[in-house]
């Protein structure tokens, strides 16, 4: 199975590709999506949707998980990082990938066992999982972690569980607070 992370950003917006082969876990791409913060919002969220498009193309994935939305202390960053998002989810959908999304606190408790891990520790893990030197930049490290957090959940990542009359709950709520 090939998978896509994407750790949207305005001005950044990591990729990293792996692929799972049974319980082996291999490296195919990473990278980042850079845009002038001197040209117009829509025309920096043309470039990563464009830009997120082609390496959907060239690397073929199977699925694709993508960074949720994070509550932010100042409104605007939090509306130009939605908009952000927004452009990346358009690309994966508009591929025809299903996208499912993970919290950053997920995604470090899955790659280096603590929920409060620092960027540092994250690209530390990272480059070790995957055999990478040297490590890479952060936001694509931020990326490949998201892919690598979706990996561990692997075919069971789709499942809704019922119970009772309640709303079927995913698969990473369920486990969410596990230690």
């Amino acid at each position: 199975m090939r998978i896509i992370g994407i750790d949207p950003g305005s001005r950044a917006t990591g990729y990293g590709v792996v692929d799972l082969d049974g319980r082996k876990l291999l490296h195919v791409a990473h990278g980042i999506v850079r845009v002038s913060a001197s040209i117009p919002q829509a025309a920096r969220l043309a470039q990563i949707h464009r830009a997120l498009a082609e390496v959907v193309t060239k690397f073929e994935p199977q699925c694709a998980v993508i960074e949720r939305v994070f509550v932010a202390r100042n409104p605007k960053s939090a509306i130009v990082l939605g908009e952000a998002r927004g452009a990346a989810l358009a690309a994966l959908a508009g591929s025809g990938l299903g996208v499912d999304e993970i919290s950053a606190r997920e995604v470090k408790k899955a790659v280096t066992g603590n929920g409060g891990a620092t960027k540092q520790d994250v690209q530390a893990m990272v480059s070790r999982l995957l055999g990478l030197v040297p490590a890479p930049p952060s936001d694509a490290a931020d990326a490949l972690a998201i892919a690598i957090c979706r990996s561990q959940a692997g075919r069971l990542a789709g499942l809704e569980i019922r119970r009772g009359r309640r709303r079927p709950r995913r698969l990473a709520d369920l486990t969410r607070d596990l230690p």
